[in-house]
């Protein structure tokens, strides 16, 4: 998959002043100087000077003589200094960098990421959360040319229901179904894309369709949804929800047991609740049962912090985040709040 192009960057756009009263950690043994390598992501940067990297708006300082203060790149320089009182970091600016106005597309394609791209690209493109209802009511593969009972890349294909919406169509298969595991509450169906489409041909509800690319082979039944141009939001700013968040990690990706960092998982928060892209939740490990050796209670031990992560698609009644931090294995069910 390619890395997204320029307007695709998931750039920092800081913040000038912090909110009042917000008190910023400092790392101890953080270093005074650092020199920005490729590879770095603002939240890497971030991690080594503060306690709580998702408070990274509120340390950096625009420099006004750098062109493009909200960008940082490999070679530069960091600086930590202190502006009446408050820690700030101030960036020298490489001599490898040179933004002239011929080559200020390249070079901007070379910034450095809030958080790594390519664990969260294919989810901004190819997977969606979706109601039953939209989903039955979807177009669907009726049948492959010639009778073909599968189809892929290169073959065309006949879809039945109402393809006015669009030109380009993505093909997507049901997955899995989203309950909230406190109400049981349906949040969703995952539909999972697995081939893009064009249209060639109308002929009353049936259309045919020319696959253009597909990772898995195309069967009856499978959905046409309208491509979505998603392009990853360009004003980013990490911060906590405004409401209090009580929720809980509902799934993740590949289906596995065990979630570590930079693993995407699915949180039964969405819109509705008002979750947005950016927003960072702590994550806990729900305490064990112990029991009382002198009383012979079954007492439950406290929750304990086990990570962070960091919302990058919402949904009306779920998200999308990405693990940023985890200091114990956490598992599906593990409770999220506010950090």
């Amino acid at each position: 998959m390619k890395k997204p192009v320029l307007a695709g960057l998931l750039l920092l756009v800081v913040s000038l002043f912090s909110q009042a009263g917000d008190v910023l950690s400092l790392k101890q043994g953080h270093p005074e100087t650092y020199q920005v390598v490729k590879g770095d992501t603002l939240w890497d940067i971030s991690s080594k000077y503060l306690e709580d990297p998702w408070k990274w708006p509120e340390i950096w300082h625009v420099n006004p003589q750098v062109d493009n203060p909200h960008l940082i790149y490999p070679g530069d320089v960091l600086n930590l200094v202190y502006i009446d009182g408050r820690p700030k970091l101030v960036v020298k600016r490489g001599r490898d960098v040179k933004l002239t106005p011929e080559i200020r597309i390249s070079e901007l394609d070379d910034a450095i990421p809030a958080i790594p791209l390519e664990a969260i690209g294919p989810f901004l493109s190819n997977s969606r959360v979706v109601t039953s209802r939209d989903f039955e009511a979807a177009p669907y593969v009726l049948a492959g040319t010639g009778g073909h009972i599968v189809s892929g890349a290169g073959d065309e294909l006949y879809g039945r229901g109402n393809f006015e919406a669009a030109q380009a169509w993505g093909i997507f298969r049901r997955g899995e179904a989203f309950m909230d595991p406190v109400s049981g509450e349906f949040l969703g169906i995952q539909a999972e894309a697995i081939a893009s489409a064009q249209k060639v041909e109308v002929n009353g509800d049936v259309v045919t369709m020319a696959l253009n690319q597909s990772s898995e082979e195309v069967r009856r039944g499978d959905r046409f949804f309208p491509d979505e141009e998603r392009r990853i939001n360009s004003s980013f700013y990490p911060s906590a929800p405004d409401a209090d968040i009580n929720g809980f990690i509902i799934s993740v990706e590949g289906g596995v047991t065990q979630i570590g960092a930079l693993d995407v998982v699915v949180i039964n928060k969405g819109l509705r609740e008002g979750m947005a892209i950016g927003h960072v939740l702590a994550i806990y490990r729900a305490g064990e049962q112990v029991r009382d050796q002198e009383t012979n209670d079954v007492i439950q031990l406290p929750d304990t912090r086990a990570g962070l992560l960091m919302v990058f698609r919402t949904f009306d009644k779920v998200s999308y985040a990405l693990v940023i931090k985890a200091s114990q294995v956490l598992t599906v069910n593990d409770r999220v709040k506010n950090p």
